[in-house]
This record gives structure tokens, C-alpha cells and sequence, in this order.
């Protein structure tokens, strides 16, 4: 609703809630007459009333009129948010995508009896569609490099990017990479806004944390909290496939805020928005930007990500674990061990079928570093290279034995170019 001029009155005086302008006028007339000061309208903006019982000749003496409320005086000065925000908003974009999708056509509806019995005229359900998604950026390079989600570009036909002052660029997909959400979209431009780019691995929780975004549509939206947790798996936030550990904060994270700045107290970018849990609040997350930018060299220099991969399903071992896969007689394996990451499966053909690891050896070790859960051997493994040499130390049917490895490339095409 639009709001008129005569709908906005002010909220004090009587119990109505409405301001009436009469009785203070002819209250201001009593004064004159009373007193015979002249008294201007600044007397309600003063809130120092002088009394009409001041003997004339004597000087007025002012007092604080009891009716109205003394207010506080307010600072010019900015704080660190409104700074952050003026200094990074401008290198913060929307990204609007489109796809098309290709829906195949039941069999039935082509077939020679329904057409003789409905008719060459009866419609088909249509074979495509378009979707249209939204997210967010930012500008890692002058020439107009941007950084984001591959779930908000990934497939796209058609990506624009808007900038906060309103130009609009269209954008090329220089590669995406699933398996950590990060993707690359190039503009033709030059002389652009830029972000500065933190240290993630030095988080700490508690620290201020700062979100830009377009969520929900609403473009360059503040977001403020703190960095609520570090180091979460892909497992606890609920998206097992993903190989990040995720920045965990409170500040408010919606869609649309996907593939924008998470940010600290100095304005420097510690990570890129990425993910909520459905139906939580105070819950959001974001992929370090040490992480993010590593990826992100990859693509833009070749357009991929090779990740290393072992081959295993795997889970972290605990006392709990050990009574229930023993006491089931369809698990095919026996545990000795109280602690450690139990090989759940070990995949046919992969890097780990060739060395020789089991379903039901223990992992201890990885290149003389302890193993305590699942998600230290997936974050060892992939802060190597495709082809280098694990040494992994681990149990097996009560023995020590170690197994040199060398990891292959993540068989899934994961990461892609947009010519």
C-alpha cells in the first residue's frame, strides 16, 4: 500500500495515538496572553517551556516539561558495518540463470491408437520448459571474474549478471565444480569493483560475520551475526556428496543468497554463502574462502577440478559401531577395534581395489597423522594431488599394516565449460 501524506500523523499527545494540532495552539495562545513573551515555534523542539506565572521583570527560569520525552542525541559517525558495506557492496552482483529442460513424452501419447481415438488435435504435454534461478557474486578481479555457486549456474543457457550500479553484463560460465559448490562466471568488462580476500583458516567462532546478498529478491540485502562454529562436514549439515568443510554462522542466509560474501569486522571476504538446513533458524553456511579460491584457480585456469579419490565408503568407528556391525550376521565383517575409520566398502577398480584395502580394515594413520573420524581422511585425501603416494597405516584382523596409495581423479565429470 502506498502510503498518501495525510495518512502519516505523529504518534504522541493524546491517548489516540494522533497528535492534535488545536489544543497546543491554543495552549501557545494562553502564553502569549499570560506572559506577554513572544514565543516561537521552536518551543516544541526546545522541550524548555518558560511559565506563564514569571513576575514581569524578572528573568524567565526554565523547566523541563514534564509531557514530553528528552532525547537522546544522535551520532554522525559510522559504525563498522555501514563502512564494511559501502566499501564491499559495490563488488557484490545478482545472477539471474536460465535452462532449459527437456521432459520426454510418455510413449502412449505418440502411439497410432491415441491418435486415431483422440484425435491428431489432442495436446501434448509440452517437452520443454524453462527454469529460472537467482543468486549472488562477487567480482575477484578487475576484468570481471566473478565467484559464486555451481548450483546457481550449473546447466544454464543464459547467466546476467547485474551489478549494484545497474549495468548488466552477460555472463560466461568459465567452470563449475559440484563437488564443492564453487563456480566461475566471466564478464566483458574492465576497471571493476573487487573484493579483498580473507584467511579462512584463521576463523575463530565468535567473530563478527557480515552476509551480502540478494535474497528472496531483494537485491543487496545486510545480513549481520557471528561465526558460529568452524569446520563442519559435509555429513552434519546434511549434503554428504560435497567435499567441504563448511563455515558455520547466525547471520541470516536465505535463497538467493547462494554464491555471496561472507564477511568480517576489516571487510574481507573468510567465505561464499552456500547452504541452510530446511526448517532451522540461526543456521547458515559457507564454504571457506581458502577453499573457494583454490578451486576457483583451477577453473579458470582449465576449466575443471581434479579431485583425488580413493574408492571407499567409510565410518567413523566407535564402540556403538563395533556392537552393531558384530551382532549382524549379514555384515560380512568382524571389527576388533574400538577406534579408528572403519572401510565400509571398498569400490571395484578404484585406487583403493588395486592397493589392496578391505571392507573391515581399520584406517589408524594417513602419512603418520592420527585418523580420529571419516571426515579427516576425506579432508587429508583431498589436500593432496591425483597420483601422489598415501601411506596409510591401519588394522586388520588384529594386525598392523600399512598400504601405499595413490588416489585417482574423482571418476564423475564434476566440473564443466560453457563455450
Amino acid at each position: 500500500m502506498q502510503i498518501q501524506p495525510q495518512d502519516i500523523k505523529t504518534n504522541r499527545g493524546q491517548g489516540n495515538g494522533h497528535f492534535n494540532w488545536q489544543k497546543p495552539a491554543s495552549y501557545l495562545s494562553m502564553l502569549l496572553l499570560g506572559a506577554g513573551i513572544t514565543l516561537s515555534g521552536s518551543y516544541f523542539l526546545s522541550q524548555k517551556p518558560l511559565s506563564s506565572q514569571t513576575p514581569l521583570g524578572e528573568t524567565p527560569v526554565a523547566q523541563t516539561a514534564p509531557t514530553l520525552q528528552t532525547r537522546l542525541p544522535i551520532s554522525s559517525e559510522s559504525n563498522f558495518i555501514i563502512d564494511v558495506v559501502e566499501r564491499v557492496g559495490p563488488a557484490v552482483v545478482r545472477i539471474d540463470s536460465s535452462r532449459t529442460v527437456t521432459s520426454r513424452v510418455p510413449d502412449v501419447f505418440n502411439s497410432p491408437f491415441f491418435r486415431e481415438f483422440f484425435g491428431p488435435v489432442f495436446p501434448l504435454p509440452p517437452s520443454q520448459r524453462i527454469e529460472r534461478g537467482s543468486g549472488s557474486g562477487f567480482i575477484i578481479s578487475p576484468n570481471g571474474e566473478i565467484l559464486t555457486n555451481a548450483h546457481v549456474v550449473d546447466g544454464a543457457d543464459t547467466v546476467t549478471v547485474t551489478l549494484k550500479d545497474g549495468r548488466n553484463f552477460q555472463g560466461k560460465v568459465l567452470g563449475t565444480d559440484p563437488l564443492t559448490d564453487v563456480a566461475v562466471v566471466k564478464i566483458e568488462a574492465s576497471n571493476l569493483p573487487t573484493v579483498v580476500l580473507g584467511d579462512s583458516d584463521k576463523l575463530q567462532p565468535g567473530e563478527w560475520a557480515i552476509a551480502i546478498g540478494n535474497p528472496l529478491g531483494l537485491d543487496n540485502t545486510v545480513t549481520v551475526g557471528i561465526i558460529s562454529a568452524t569446520g563442519r562436514s559435509s555429513s552434519q549439515i546434511g549434503v554428504p556428496d560435497k567435499r567441504v568443510s563448511f563455515i558455520q554462522t547466525d547471520a541470516a542466509i536465505n535463497p538467493g543468497n547462494s554464491g555471496g560474501p561472507l564477511l568480517n569486522q576489516r571487510g574481507e571476504v573468510i567465505g561464499m554463502n552456500t547452504a541452510i538446513i530446511q526448517g532451522a533458524q540461526g543456521l547458515g553456511f559457507a564454504i571457506p574462502i581458502n577453499r573457494a579460491q583454490d578451486i576457483a584457480a583451477q577453473l579458470i585456469a582449465k576449466g575443471r577440478v581434479e579431485h583425488p579419490y580413493l574408492g571407499i565408503q567409510m565410518a567413523t568407528l566407535t564402540p556403538e559401531l563395533k556392537r552393531n556391525i558384530n551382532s549382524n550376521p549379514n555384515s560380512g565383517i568382524t571389527v576388533d577395534e574400538d577406534k579408528g575409520v572403519l572401510i565400509v566398502k571398498v569400490m571395484p577398480d578404484s585406487p583403493a581395489a588395486k592397493a589392496g584395502l578391505r571392507a573391515g580394515d581399520v584406517i589408524k594413520q594417513i602419512n603418520g597423522k592420527e585418523m580420529t573420524d571419516a571426515s579427516t581422511v576425506q579432508q587429508t585425501v583431498e589436500k593432496g594431488r591425483v597420483g601422489s603416494e598415501l601411506q596409510i597405516s591401519l588394522r586388520r584382523n588384529g594386525q598392523d599394516l600399512r598400504i601405499a596409495v595413490r588416489p585417482g581423479a574423482f571418476p564423475v565429470q564434476q566440473s564443466r565449460r560453457n563455450n
